[in-house]
Order: structure tokens, then sequence, then C-alpha cells
């Protein structure tokens, strides 16, 4: 059985190098980075602008703002506000045996929707 095992990890071995290489996302310096080259700011004035956008969706996104906040050419970002739910007992439609079903409090669930720019870039 040990023999076995051999064969595969000269099989992982032979494989190329990129092929299972995962393309890794942007760590946040990165973005400022890239964006304080490709702007001409330096990286403390686009820190500051993400700050404000930042407060600017959470003004929008707050109680008291629409709920709607729109990056143009990007996302729509909307917050729902989901009431809270009473405990219930419902029957499972699987196994159809009755179920007890906790109860949820109020909760906002944020959602973000990509809007037709960004749907053609990619």
């Amino acid at each position: 059985m040990a023999k076995k095992a051999a064969p595969k990890a000269a099989e992982a071995k032979a494989a190329p190098a990129g092929a299972d290489k995962k393309a890794k996302s942007r760590t946040k310096a990165e973005i400022f980075t890239k964006l304080s080259e490709s702007s001409g700011l330096s990286k403390k004035q686009v820190s500051s602008l993400f700050d404000g956008l930042a407060e600017l969706i959470k003004n929008d996104l707050g109680k008291k703002g629409p709920g709607v906040f729109i990056i143009p050419g990007l996302l729509k970002i909307k917050v729902q506000r989901k009431p809270a739910t009473k405990a219930q007992r419902k029957m499972n439609p699987f196994t159809k045996q009755m179920q007890d079903y906790p109860a949820k409090p109020a909760r906002n669930v944020v959602k973000a929707l990509a809007l037709k720019p960004l749907k053609e870039m990619v």
C-alpha cells in the first residue's frame, strides 16, 4: 500500500508549475498603490478618498438615508430591511414531519448589484 502513495506524489510534481496556481485577490495596499500610480495621487490621498466613499455609503444606507447607493458604472448597493419573525412550527416539505423554526431578529441585508457597464467589462 505504501508503494502506491509514492507514484501519486510523483504525478503531482510532474504537473506544470503554473497550472495549479490560482490568481489571488489584490490586497488593500496593492489596490492603493495601483490607483495612486494611475491617478497621480499619493497613497494617502487615495486612502482618504476611500474613507470618504465609505462615509457616503454609510450615510445613504443608514436609517435616515434613501437605502440605495450607486457607484456610477459599477455597482448599485442597496439595503433590504427584514423584520423580525416569530418562532414557528411548520411541516418540512421533504420529510412531511412537523419541524420547529426558531425566531429571527430584525436585520438589515446589504446587496450589491452589478450595473451593465461592469457586466460588459467581465
